[in-house]
């Protein structure tokens, strides 16, 4: 496997740019497809959240598939090329294996810790995995991700807070208004960032929780475990907002929902205090509603570099020992992985050198019985795995430091092994193709 990871966060952009590039989950799947469509790139999986997106791929080349990458980005975003390339980054092998265990570790999020990243990181993989982008390279690499954030969550108490983006943005509210006690929050759109505002809701004594979203049965799901839930059609949002104190908005839309104009024209003159979380990307509410008496809007660049989004420093350590253990380990089960054919190939060359030789014992041995022969047969194959053990060990231990790979080179040259009957060995599919092209 040879991954490269290009993204684009809000640690390398500013919010302005993360709004150009926000995607649609059909716009996902069709970047993932055109991405694998190319002769460079055999697999990919890309993440896509609020404040990054980043695409993982394994890849033939380096420099060609980067080309491609940011290309298809530019293509399935709009965005201009060269502002793309001025904040985007791109980690190669381990440094890209590294990055992703960090970001599922919720190192790289806006609120440091945030449990989210990973079902995000989860629907990324699934997704790829149901478009057939995503194999069994980036499925490991992912798994190992997913493994890592559970790890840190469970071992540190990096998010012992429960922060999350939402969770700030509520604080922010409170500043404002005071507690949500008996107040009357209306949330647009019913995803998982909906969710976790009716979840963060729950607990802050809200008298009324209003859920509109496109998907009306998804809304109703919501809003049915909301304190005094109900729903409401999308177009009805900005009448909701007239008796509204809070409104939290998480589409994943492209477009505004929310206009400055029709924001207006149902507050009427009303001055009346209203708190707007937007927390879309793109964003979900024109930046002109701030004109509004007594409207106030929060989205992701004013949340961005809070103090409350930051996570203890004894946690934050903690975790990334766990990350840099997991990518040690992650590549030295990698790079035993890769010289496992040559270590298969040994083992037949082996095998098929005793069997030659046993089948000219019995030749000889014409008088010996078969218990006595069967005997000297289970001794020289324990022979032949005793000798083998050693080396096949150490080779894997020798593949993962530098240049590792050279051993399993000269493994393969000293003993003429047959790169191609590891294959053969290792994937049945394989060796029934070719038995049935010999015949």
């Amino acid at each position: 496997m040879t991954l490269i990871a290009l993204g684009i966060s809000h640690r390398s952009a500013p919010m302005a740019m993360l709004d150009r590039i926000g995607m649609t989950r059909d716009q996902v799947e069709g970047l993932a497809g055109d991405l694998c469509a190319d002769e460079a790139i055999s697999e990919a999986v890309v993440l896509a959240t609020c404040n990054r997106l980043e695409v993982y791929a394994d890849v033939a080349r380096f420099h060609p598939a980067v080309t491609v990458v940011s290309d298809l980005v530019a293509k399935w975003t709009g965005a201009d090329r060269g502002d793309l390339s001025e904040h985007s980054y791109v980690h190669f092998d381990t440094a890209a294996v590294a990055h992703l265990f960090a970001v599922a570790a919720g190192l790289d999020s806006m609120v440091v810790g945030e449990g989210q990243i990973l079902g995000q990181i989860r629907a990324a993989l699934a997704s790829g995995q149901e478009s057939g982008t995503a194999g069994r390279a980036l499925n490991s690499v992912v798994q190992g991700a997913l493994r890592v954030g559970k790890r840190v969550r469970s071992e540190t108490g990096i998010d012992r807070s429960g922060a999350s983006v939402v969770s700030v943005a509520l604080d922010r509210a409170e500043e404002l208004l005071g507690t949500l006690d008996d107040r009357r929050v209306l949330v647009v759109g019913a995803g998982s960032m909906g969710a976790l505002a009716v979840s963060a809701l729950t607990g802050r004594g809200v008298s009324q929780t209003v859920v509109a979203s496109r998907t009306e049965q998804r809304a109703a799901r919501l809003a049915a475990s909301a304190p005094n839930g109900r729903v409401a059609l999308l177009d009805d949002v900005p009448t909701e907002l007239a008796s509204a104190d809070v409104a939290v908005f998480c589409t994943g839309a492209l477009g505004a929902v929310l206009a400055a104009d029709d924001l207006r024209a149902v507050r009427d003159g009303d001055s009346r205090a209203l708190v707007l979380l937007d927390l879309a990307l793109p964003h979900d509410v024109d930046p002109g509603v701030t004109t509004l008496p007594g409207v106030t809007l929060i989205d992701l660049a004013a949340l961005s570099g809070c103090a409350a989004t930051a996570a203890p420093e004894q946690d934050v350590a903690a975790a990334r020992l766990i990350v840099d253990e997991e990518v040690e380990a992650f590549q030295a089960s990698a790079a035993a992985t890769q010289v496992e054919p040559i270590l298969v190939s040994l083992r037949t060359h082996a095998g098929s050198v005793l069997d030659a030789e046993l089948d000219r014992l019995r030749l000889r041995l014409t008088g010996v019985d078969a218990t006595t022969i069967a005997e000297v047969e289970r001794a020289l194959r324990r022979a032949v795995n005793t000798l083998l053990h050693n080396p096949t060990v150490r080779m894997k231990q020798l593949a993962a430091e530098p240049g590792g790979g050279r051993y399993a080179e000269a493994l393969s040259a000293l003993f003429d092994l047959d790169p191609g009957l590891p294959a053969a060995v290792l994937d049945p599919a394989a060796r029934a193709d070719d038995d049935g092209g010999r015949a």
